[in-house]
């Protein structure tokens, strides 16, 4: 069973508790838990079967959540999970999240009208048996309404990159502000998760009302949730929740530090601020004694307080980050001025829309010294793919075209091979041995059991011909999970044949996630950090590639393409 099944059944666990409001620490432990699992760079199956490790030593584990761990490696499930589930359906839960309602109506409303989905009761309202309901009304049925609109739209976490556009423009617009003095963008956006849920924005403002009002303000707002004396929540894009905090200067660094989060992380540092008699929170650092306060209009003199050095906010997932700091040993992350080649590119001769001059001109313009051009190959028919012929009259072409580029541009002559269903690669080996640089991807039987993609993966790192795997794990974010792969396999044998994994920057893939990279940081692998461009806009997401690469703890020196192809 993966890490990350493990810790959905956890979380799936707390979900069920909170809606029979049961202990909140025994909730708590089960998120702490579930993230805990979700983070391990290895599987936690490997460390069940070593004997010389016990999974209540890890963080965040203990001895309870260790057992039903055993248990869900051994069965897949644990007896306190399927009573749960027994008792709570999961349309009740999904009512009780609409808002203004809670648990007590949304079982009321599935035991009375027998809902069995959201639609279900979308037609109960709109039939108005809601309102015939005792306690219910016209008035809740119109907010049930409104509120399932909402919480669909709500659930949906958009993609970073998404996010870091909206960011933009609304940091651009507060900017204009003459009442704001200092601001910056915290929360998850902050510490670049793939996927964000809200933007929260932190303001020191001379008028807070003139602050407030301005951002109500914005053009894309499509209403207010609420406005209080400090705070202020907006919706963009109909259901998008953004939220402005105002605080004052002196307090600035401390609520950035805590609105940043991650929760796991703050909760580390509060428990550190503890051990120094220190008490730490969104207004600033204080002493225990006497109350005085010691730190916080910035960050750097939050970390100070307890002895640390500022952490940067990719970092902040309560992972490696606190023990890289003890030790003076935190990672000088990747910036995305290091990357100065892009090794994964489509043109029109596949499915791309630029020849390979406008791919090479564009990649000029971004300060790049070398490119490959990776159109697909024969098995990817629905964007005509190469086979050997056409495929070498490409690099005929490229051959010509590359005296035109001589001292500005290197382009290189490569493929993107599909790693076929029945194992094996796509295009023969005395055409691959013909590459400046060979890709190995899979784009078909991404359902076949997990020793059949791991075989066939496997296979093409042992292909002498091969020098990378692109995206991995072949995940699309919040469209297909990734498939079924021994990871860990992968990575010892990319390891030993010293073959590159690659970080795929599009942000729908961003394939390895920041996890695998951390991982294959502890392998030693080094990672290469590629566009996947169909276009020549394409070759801009490259800087989504780079927040993701830190968030995996990556520096220059562990992704290839810092390097001059040369050093190769």
């Amino acid at each position: 069973m993966e890490n990350t099944t493990i810790a959905d059944l956890f979380d799936e666990m707390a979900d069920l508790m909170e809606f029979r409001s049961e202990n909140p620490f025994r909730i708590r432990a089960y998120r702490g838990g579930a993230q805990a699992i979700r983070d391990l760079d290895e599987p936690i199956a490997a460390i069940a079967d070593d004997p010389n490790r016990e999974l209540a030593d890890l963080p965040g584990i203990g001895k309870t959540l260790a057992e039903k761990t055993m248990r869900l490696l051994e069965s897949g499930t644990f007896p306190q999970l399927e009573e749960l589930r027994e008792a709570i359906p999961p349309i009740v839960i999904q009512i009780s999240r609409i808002p203004g309602l809670g648990a007590k109506k949304a079982a009321k409303l599935y035991e009375l009208l027998d809902i069995e989905s959201l639609d279900d009761l979308k037609r109960a309202c709109q039939e108005g048996l809601v309102s015939k309901l005792k306690g219910f009304g016209a008035k809740t049925e119109t907010m049930i309404l409104d509120g399932l609109q909402i919480a669909k739209q709500a659930s949906e976490r958009i993609y970073w990159a998404t996010g870091d556009e909206l960011a933009t423009t609304i940091g651009d617009y507060m900017k204009t502000c003459t009442a704001i003095e200092m601001i910056e963008w915290a929360g998850s956006y902050r510490r670049g998760r793939e996927t964000i849920g809200d933007l929260d924005l932190l303001v020191v403002a001379s008028d807070r009302t003139a602050a407030m009002d301005f951002f109500e303000s914005f053009s894309g707002r499509s209403g207010t949730i609420m406005r209080g004396d400090t705070k202020i929540s907006i919706r963009v894009a109909k259901a998008f929740q953004v939220d402005m905090r105002l605080v004052d200067a002196d307090q600035f660094g401390a609520a950035l530090q805590y609105f940043t989060g991650s929760q796991a992380h703050n909760i580390h540092l509060r428990k550190l601020a503890k051990e120094r008699d220190l008490k730490i929170n969104e207004y600033g650092v204080f002493r225990n004694d006497d109350g005085s306060k010691v730190a916080g209009d910035t960050e750097q003199s939050v970390y100070q307080s307890v002895g640390l050095p500022w952490i940067a906010p990719e970092l902040r997932e309560d992972r490696d980050e606190f023990e890289w700091a003890r030790n003076d040993a935190l990672p000088e992350l990747i910036e995305l001025s290091d990357i100065v080649g892009d090794l994964h590119m489509h043109t029109t001769a596949t499915d791309g829309n630029a020849s390979i001059r406008e791919m090479a001109d564009a990649a000029i313009k971004r300060g790049l010294q070398y490119i490959a051009i990776t159109d697909h190959s024969k098995r990817v028919t629905m964007a005509s793919g190469l086979d050997a012929e056409r495929l070498r009259q490409q690099w005929l072409a490229i051959d010509e075209i590359r005296k035109e580029y001589d001292g500005r541009l290197q382009i290189l002559k490569g493929i993107e091979c599909d790693i076929l269903e029945k194992g094996g690669m796509d295009l023969p080996d005395d055409c691959l041995a013909e590459a400046d640089w060979v890709l190995a991807s899979v784009h078909y039987g991404q359902k076949q059991s997990r020793e059949q993609i791991s075989e066939r993966i496997l296979g093409a790192i042992e292909n002498p011909h091969v020098d990378c795997i692109a995206h991995p794990t072949g995940r699309l974010i919040n469209r297909r999970p990734a498939y079924d792969a021994d990871m860990e396999a992968i990575m010892k044998s990319a390891k030993s044949h010293n073959k590159w994994l690659e970080l795929n920057a599009n942000p729908a893939r961003l394939d390895l996630n920041d996890i695998h990279l951390a991982a294959a940081r502890r392998h030693g692998i080094p990672i290469v950090i590629n566009t996947d461009a169909h276009s020549v806009d394409g070759l801009n997401v490259m800087k989504y590639g780079i927040k993701q690469a830190r968030r995996g703890g990556l520096t220059k020196r562990d992704v290839a393409n810092t390097k001059s192809w040369i050093d190769w």
